[in-house]
């Protein structure tokens, strides 16, 4: 998977190596805004731990 996201990036080597590390962190954004709170609306998950 990553080699096919790689080969399929235009550009050199180093604008590749910019595009991955622009790619991973809109999906840790995507994560933290959209699918985070989504799950844990729905499946009722709390931040404490229990004993």
């Amino acid at each position: 998977m990553y080699g096919w996201i790689w080969r399929h990036l235009p550009g050199p080597t180093w604008l590749k190596v910019i595009e991955v590390l622009l790619l991973a962190a809109g999906a840790v954004l995507l994560l933290f805004e959209v699918v985070f709170p989504w799950a844990n609306e729905t499946f009722h998950i709390s931040g404490e731990a229990t004993v």
